[in-house]
């Protein structure tokens, strides 16, 4: 994938890439924070430093879910696994989605080989970019990406996991521009989409696991 390719003004993409031979690249809470400001930081169509540079100074940035006018896309969801991450957008702008998850991948890369000492990649393969093209499977997303830390057995319930976007959308107030762009009509109704889902991708996941043993 390269900068080229075409990410058009007011589609919504999911996004997800996961890390080098499934490592657990985020181990600790100190290194998803960092991923998730990069995220934030660089969804700025005016940023020309880099984090590990703006860092230096005092860095004031809005809320990542926060829509902000000369931002690349609208963040609608977003997950962060041990080995992996999703994000769920609407694109916003003409700029290049690639340069922009170039950035956020290049700086977390410098940041984790820094910290560990370590050389080399630490991405499996370029990021995934899926175009969702209706409401029905936009929704669908929307909760697969919010059920993943359940489904992988690392809680019971989404809204334990604190490095996902759920809490956020069921209990800050902003969250209701989103509720209305996935046609969520209330929290409720959104809270019992999700959790009747749980078992069911469970199980999914227990089978493919199996057949691939």
């Amino acid at each position: 994938m390269d900068e080229n390719r075409i990410f058009p003004n007011g589609e919504y993409f999911h996004i997800c890439n996961k890390s080098i031979s499934n490592y657990h690249i985020f181990r600790k809470n100190k290194s998803i924070e960092r991923f998730l400001l990069a995220v934030n930081y660089y969804n700025n169509q005016e940023v020309n430093v880099s984090l590990s540079k703006a860092l230096r100074d005092e860095l004031i940035l809005p809320e990542i879910m926060e829509k902000r006018n000369n931002g690349i896309f609208s963040l609608l969801a977003y997950c962060v696994m041990p080995d992996h991450y999703h994000l769920l957008l609407r694109m916003i702008s003409d700029y290049s989605l690639a340069k922009f998850m170039n950035n956020i991948e290049g700086s977390y890369s410098h940041y984790y080989n820094l910290l560990n000492m370590r050389k080399g990649p630490l991405w499996q393969s370029r990021f995934r970019a899926s175009i969702i093209e209706d409401n029905e499977t936009l929704l669908h997303v929307h909760r697969y990406i919010h059920l993943n830390p359940t489904t992988a057995g690392l809680v019971d319930k989404p809204i334990k996991w604190p490095w996902s976007s759920y809490r956020y959308f069921i209990k800050d107030r902003q969250a209701l521009s989103i509720h209305k762009e996935i046609s969520i009509t209330s929290v409720a109704i959104y809270k019992q989409f999700v959790n009747n889902q749980i078992n069911y991708q469970r199980t999914i996941k227990g089978i493919r696991r199996k057949l691939l043993e």
